[in-house]
């Protein structure tokens, strides 16, 4: 997958162990609806230096 955006960039959540710990549950239920063991959810932030 190649992904590209001006308006968007990853969020850093590292240092937020409840936000991984939620998106982790969201990818094991979606895997378990899906049948896709490998679903892989993303996190964006909007980018505020972004010209829109």
């Amino acid at each position: 997958m190649d992904i590209h955006t001006d308006s968007y960039t990853i969020a850093a959540l590292s240092e937020r162990d409840e936000a991984i710990e939620i998106i982790r549950d969201a990818e094991a239920a979606l895997a378990e609806l899906t049948g896709n063991p490998t679903v892989t959810l993303i996190a964006y932030e909007k980018n505020t230096e972004a010209h829109t």
